[in-house]
């Protein structure tokens, strides 16, 4: 018999000496560019503007200058132990990847980029491998269900990742070359700028290795990218703006047993208008693309996403309140070599969010109902509660509903040779969401607390049919009861910057026949410790991420073990615009798997020149 799993006494530890921040807490001034910096403006939230302790949710804000430090080669080193959030991948340098947030799957975390989602409507979820985070100047993380905003498949949380709108001023000019281990080289150059109301920003990187062995004794698995994205925006003198932009990655990459070429894109058009002084009304139209060529030793196959959508929203101030409502309507069209009974379905909603301020109690509630084509009809909402205990300190309790879409593959999915055959009558799947929280917010730190407990029902999983055991088929036949417990906290003192971030997660099957165990490929305890010092021209820095055991398959008989790493960086302005960096990931050349039978990278070091006007 199997013992639950609880916090190792080393987690439980570092909790309690977080508690002394808050404890001896004495400064709350007027915020500083420290305390900015620490309390940052997020709109994944709340679809509008609010600091980190005025949204009522659990947020993480990745900035530019934290990205700049990190030089992050791949974007789940940026996402991995980060607050409520769980990495899994099938190798290093883009290969599977899988982003866990508060022990929901996968396919239940949303990407978004500038506004529009990315994902595969075929096997769900997103190609997280495949970015380059280097042509973001951003990551807002939201973690708990936000489908009253988003609709399906933001059960967990989500991840919109963000472009450059163009710098103040004249053409800003700016590139970086670099190279490193397992023959890895980067080439990355960009141009903004903004006049006369016009901002502008292009970027383009490329991105090749040699990679390593993700087999024990197998060959290196290379993987190359090249990207590309332009961004263009105009604000006329009487408030109108309008804009256009575009991102495109695409590339190879090899796996054991075969390689896949791929494509991730989007691209959008958007045009704001101010009705009048309190109301601004926005009409984005957007296309996402994820397809997928796939060469294997069983032959050559393709999976093709394409997802249009429409969506207009309007906001309205009302003295220290806010309305927000709105309608949406997308279509998903999947093509490629499978042979699916439908090939396209279209989800119409519409939604409202009230942002209410009672000072000192605050108010968020939003409602949307979703119409979709194959699974029918989904109603979702929002109701949070904030208390502002005094200048610093502020409670929040929130209540929400999610949904989670079952995929094309779910659905429609051909019988194949193996006995897998789609199930056209599957629901959808929904949770039900508390939480309560508390934030300290000061002028040169921050420290924000969160317990939460969300119930799914109709979790789909592939079974034997119950009317013929030959076949394996996607049912609605598990449940899961998913309990956790989040720290963050952070500092920026003098030429100091630190951030802490512990998770607790108990995600636990609730029923079917494996009630009791542990959800497979998440980890119940993780710890990320994030700290940099400036030394003039010279800034040192570098990451501890540790995670406990995890299990690979839903029996819970194929442990994983935990590990520690330990990643170091550096920064030298040697010269006015100049800097170079070196990044030593995995320090102590450790060997780990967060799949089975996966290896990760050992030790690997990346040396950049950078020019930036």
């Amino acid at each position: 018999m199997k013992s639950k799993n609880t916090p190792t006494l080393g987690l439980v530890a570092l909790s309690l000496c977080g508690m002394p921040l808050a404890a001896n807490a004495q400064d709350t001034s007027t915020e500083t560019e420290e305390s900015l910096a620490l309390n940052p403006l997020t709109v994944t939230a709340t679809l509008s503007p609010r600091t980190a302790n005025e949204t009522l949710s659990s947020v993480t804000v990745i900035d530019e200058e934290e990205l700049e430090r990190q030089a992050p080669i791949s974007l789940t080193e940026i996402l991995r132990g980060q607050p409520g959030v769980d990495v899994t991948t099938n190798g290093a340098y883009g290969k599977a990847s899988s982003v866990y947030i508060r022990g929901l799957s996968n396919d239940a975390t949303l990407l978004m980029i500038d506004g529009i989602r990315l994902r595969s409507a075929t096997a769900g979820g997103a190609s997280w491998q495949y970015l380059d985070p280097n042509l973001f100047e951003r990551a807002e993380i939201v973690r708990g269900p936000t489908s009253s905003l988003y609709g399906a498949d933001a059960m967990g949380g989500v991840v919109q990742l963000f472009t450059p709108e163009g710098d103040t001023g004249g053409p800003q000019p700016s590139f970086s070359v670099g190279t490193g281990s397992f023959d890895t080289q980067r080439y990355s150059a960009s141009l903004s700028g903004s006049q006369d109301g016009t901002r502008y920003s292009v970027a383009g990187s490329r991105f090749t290795t040699d990679g390593t062995a993700i087999k024990e004794g197998g060959e290196d698995k290379g993987f190359d990218n090249t990207t590309g994205f332009a961004r263009l925006s105009h604000t006329f003198d009487n408030g109108v703006e309008i804009g256009a932009l575009g991102l495109r990655a695409r590339g190879n990459t090899e796996y054991s047993g075969g390689d896949m070429d791929f494509i991730q894109q989007v691209a959008g058009v958007y045009g704001e208008i101010p009705v009048a002084g309190n109301w601004r009304s926005r009409l984005t139209l957007s296309e996402s693309r994820d397809e997928l060529d796939d060469f294997s030793s069983y032959g050559a196959t393709a999976f093709n996403t394409r997802t249009q959508a429409a969506r207009w929203q309007n906001t309205v101030a009302l003295g220290e309140h806010e309305l927000i409502a709105g309608v949406e309507h997308s279509e998903d069209k999947v093509s490629g070599t499978t042979d699916y009974a439908e090939d396209s379905r279209d989800n119409t909603a519409v939604f409202t969010q009230a942002l209410l301020d009672f000072a000192p109690f605050a108010i968020q509630a939003g409602l949307r109902y979703d119409d979709n084509e194959a699974f029918g009809e989904e109603l979702t909402g929002n109701l949070a509660l904030g208390y502002a205990l005094d200048d610093a300190h502020t409670l929040r309790a929130s209540y929400a509903t999610a949904f989670k879409a079952p995929t094309f593959n779910d659905l429609y999915y051909p019988q194949d040779s193996w006995g897998y055959v789609g199930n056209p009558d599957l629901e959808a799947e929904t949770s039900e969401t508390l939480e309560i929280g508390i934030r300290g917010q000061y002028s040169r730190y921050y420290w924000d607390l969160a317990a939460y407990q969300t119930d799914v029902d109709n979790l789909i999983a592939w079974a034997p049919s119950p009317s013929d055991t030959s076949l394996t088929m996607p049912q609605n036949i598990e449940k899961a009861r998913i309990r956790g417990v989040e720290l963050a906290s952070g500092t920026e003192v003098g030429d100091w910057s630190l951030e802490l971030a512990l998770t607790y997660t108990d995600p636990e099957s609730r029923g079917g026949d494996y009630a009791g165990n542990t959800l497979p490929r998440r980890a119940t305890q993780s710890l990320r410790f994030d700290v940099d010092r400036e030394l003039g021209d010279l800034v040192l820095g570098g990451s501890w991420i540790a995670q406990n055991h995890r299990y690979d398959d839903a029996e819970n008989e194929e442990r994983l073990a935990g590990y520690g790493q330990l990643n170091l960086r550096a920064g030298w302005k040697f010269a006015p615009l100049w800097t170079a960096r070196l990044t030593v990931d995995n320090v102590f050349d450790k060997q780990y798997e967060t799949a089975a039978s996966y290896i990760n990278a050992g030790r690997a070091a990346f040396v950049s020149v950078n020019f930036n006007q």
